[in-house]
């Protein structure tokens, strides 16, 4: 199995309503959990997904479900999400959730330095069982390793889930306590009427609601300005390659600054580059660079630039950036992105992971593929309505991290739509920090 698809099988056809209290843009696991506990707080949602639920980052990712390493603002409600997988993993032991530990691995003592002033607080604060590892412990918990690390952190509690498993399987759930899925349908355009937001034109037709949730990933900022909503938000590809079985050298998840690897339910190991990742350049870049110049400047050696991107993707040069709701628009034209994977970074991965375990020898990789991450220059989302267009709420921006803190983040954003008490402090996540004059400080590079 790998990522989902348009060759993937459409589970929930529609048709969609004629009216709903909310319906929520993107079937990731941003959208799908939104629209879970929005049907649990009474009101009546639609999840809306142009291609397949799941289809995009959802799918591809890395299957980590981590505390460990995250902004501190968010890390309350990844602790959260944490105790919400563990539930569903009650309910859906198809998920493949387990609870394996994260690890860290550091190759300079500046990089120690660096995990030791993040446990600190995590410990301190937030009573997170992360723990500093000698070399000796890492090479105890990490078998036939002889990698030059110099030591780790180690998050036990942290966990795994498979993507392109997990995601669908909630959906499929959801839909059976009555949350209304709809697949291969485009939501084109939101409906304003008198500065409000009133409903939603999709392919299927309109949809009369009071409230719109914009969870489409790295599509929303591309549906967000044609409405006058800009937010500085980018995208990365990033590639992943899976194994053939191999040996289990260990039971979680881990990474350096060369490659991560996470064990898979099929005795294959999950591969990726540690930090490097591509870059389309395309208009969206030089409207946002300004945002953006702190992380390029410490990503720039990290990153490949490439002139142009694959044709109908968000920020590609040819892509409209206005159309009617009765026209058709750029989300019907690329339903979902699967652009293709960099192999030349995955051979490095590769060889760094036969240099790491040299008794393993070169992995052999049976599946790659590449998804599309949606960046904020502080490396964290956008949870917020939107005060200049009432009824519209946007949960996008989940940098890469979306997978793990996806319950949790549904939960929030369902809250705040209900008018819910949220119960976490959402002030870093807001959408006035980029217009405000606030200093754009990005999250922890762990």
């Amino acid at each position: 199995m790998g990522p989902v698809g348009m060759g993937s099988a459409i589970g929930h056809p529609g048709p969609v309503p004629k009216a709903c209290d909310v319906v929520v843009v993107g079937g990731g696991i941003i959208g799908v959990m939104t629209g879970w506990f929005l049907q649990q707080r009474g009101l009546k949602a639609v999840v809306i997904e142009k291609g397949r639920i799941a289809g995009e980052q959802s799918s591809r990712n890395w299957g980590w479900i981590r505390q460990q390493g995250r902004d501190f603002a968010e890390l309350p409600i990844m602790m959260e999400s944490l105790r919400l997988w563990q539930g569903f993993a009650l309910r859906l032991p198809g998920l493949g959730f387990r609870q394996e530990g994260v690890m860290y691995l550091a190759r300079t003592p500046e990089e120690m330095r660096g995990f030791e002033a993040w446990a600190d607080v995590a410990r301190g604060e937030y009573g997170l069982d992360v723990g500093l590892q000698s070399p000796a412990q890492v090479y105890e918990r990490i078998a036939e390793a002889s990698a030059p690390w110099v030591g780790g952190l180690f998050t036990a509690s942290d966990a795994r889930a498979e993507p392109w498993v997990a995601v669908p399987l909630l959906a499929r759930a959801a839909a059976a306590e009555g949350l209304a899925v709809v697949e291969n349908c485009a939501v084109r355009r939101l409906d304003v009427q008198r500065g409000r937001v009133k409903g939603v034109f999709t392919e299927q037709g309109r949809i009369a609601c009071d409230q719109v949730v914009v969870a489409g990933g790295a599509w929303s900022s591309l549906f967000l300005a044609a409405h006058g909503v800009k937010i500085p938000q980018l995208s990365v590809l990033a590639s992943v390659a899976a194994t053939v079985p191999m040996p289990e050298v260990f039971a979680g998840n881990a990474a350096d600054d060369r490659f991560a690897f996470r064990r898979r339910e099929d005795g294959g190991y999950t591969l990726a580059p540690g930090a490097h990742h591509d870059f389309f350049i395309g208009p969206d870049a030089f409207r946002h660079f300004w945002p953006f110049v702190r992380m390029l400047k410490a990503d720039f050696r990290k990153t490949k630039f490439r002139m142009r991107a694959p044709e109908g993707f968000p920020d590609a040069w040819g892509t409209a950036r206005a159309w009617g709701g009765d026209e058709v628009s750029p989300f019907e034209a690329v339903r979902v992105l699967d652009p293709k994977p960099n192999m030349k970074a995955l051979a490095r991965v590769q060889d760094d992971f036969a240099r790491a375990f040299p008794k393993l020898g070169r992995p052999e990789i049976k599946a790659a593929w590449a998804g599309m991450i949606d960046t904020i220059p502080d490396v964290v989302p956008v949870i917020d309505r939107v005060e200049r267009l009432p009824g519209l709420v946007i949960a996008t921006g989940m940098c890469g991290h979306g997978f793990g803190i996806g319950p949790g983040v549904g939960r929030v954003v369902a809250d705040l739509v209900a008018g819910n008490k949220v119960g976490h402090d959402l002030g870093r996540f807001r959408l006035s920090r980029f217009t405000d004059g606030t200093r754009l400080v990005p999250g922890p590079s762990l």
